[in-house]
């Protein structure tokens, strides 16, 4: 393969000398290889000239075959590369709290039985703390809001419903979908992903302004706050899935979905590995609409 490649040089840059610079060996050996390559196929492929190297005519109607030849071996190197580098990686995410016990757990058992020498270390944190991960380099990506972000690439995953979570004998429980409209008149208990607020920016995107009593940081302490009655909430359905608050669930209206991505820094940032689970996550996903 290596002939292939000096005769590959040599034509791109029309000589001998050149080519050898740039693959780093001695003009002599280029000339070696390519004396090589024409004594085995027993044909003449290059023409020496004032202005340069051409190609004969025998070594123009050869040479896009050779071309592929190269092109294929490259290809091959790379993939190479890339199973090397899956068999020896660690990947660095930082996670959602309700995607870390939801979604993770399936992923990662379908990656690891495909790539088992990979190892993780995962943050679970906020839209806030994913973020700033992310962009001091302590994460390679994350999950996120892109409507919570900014100077982050993005790449879209799924959009989970929110829906209202009232204790059992609230009045409210009596209707089948709960108006928006009707948070501003009962005591609310508002769940903060950091400094982003994803259902108060919602319901003041429409004009309607909750009567926050409680704020905090963990949906399951939310919950726990509509159980005892403190108030009402607006949580992701996905954060339900497995727990058992006595709170009652009931859709929106009109409708509320929270956008999911995954956010990284910049193309190249994240390794092989974390291209290949990133691809994994997705496919799961979209056995899941």
């Amino acid at each position: 393969m290596n002939r292939y490649i000096a005769l590959q040089k040599v034509v791109e840059l029309e000589s001998f000398s050149k080519a050898a610079e740039s693959l780093g060996c001695t003009q002599s050996a280029i000339s070696q290889l390519v004396a090589s390559l024409e004594e085995e196929f027993s044909l003449k492929l290059l023409n020496r000239f004032r202005t340069g190297i051409k190609l004969t005519i025998e070594g123009e109607k050869l040479y896009p075959y050779l071309e592929k030849t190269i092109y294929h071996y490259l290809i091959a190197q790379e993939k190479v590369k890339e199973i090397k580098g899956l068999n020896s990686s660690i990947i660095r995410m930082g996670v959602l709290p309700d995607i870390a016990i939801h979604w993770m757990p399936t992923v990662l058992k379908d990656f690891k039985e495909q790539y088992p020498n990979v190892e993780f270390t995962i943050r679970q944190g906020d839209y806030t703390c994913i973020q700033e991960w992310i962009k001091t380099g302590a994460v390679d990506f994350g999950t996120v809001n892109p409507k919570a972000v900014s100077g982050l690439k993005t790449v879209m995953l799924k959009e989970n419903a929110m829906v209202a979570i009232l204790p059992t004998d609230h009045p409210l429980t009596k209707l089948d979908v709960i108006p928006l409209a009707r948070f501003a008149e009962e005591e609310f208990i508002l769940l903060g992903e950091g400094r982003y607020f994803e259902p108060l920016e919602m319901l003041r995107s429409m004009g309607i302004m909750p009567n926050v009593k409680y704020t905090t940081h963990d949906a399951c302490a939310a919950m726990a706050m509509v159980e005892v009655g403190l108030g009402v909430s607006i949580l992701t359905k996905l954060s339900l899935g497995r727990t058992d608050y006595k709170v009652v669930m009931r859709p929106l209206d009109p409708p509320v979905m929270r956008p999911l991505a995954i956010g990284y820094k910049e193309t190249g940032s994240v390794p092989i590995a974390g291209r290949y689970f990133i691809r994994c996550l997705r496919e799961h996903l979209e056995q899941m609409l």
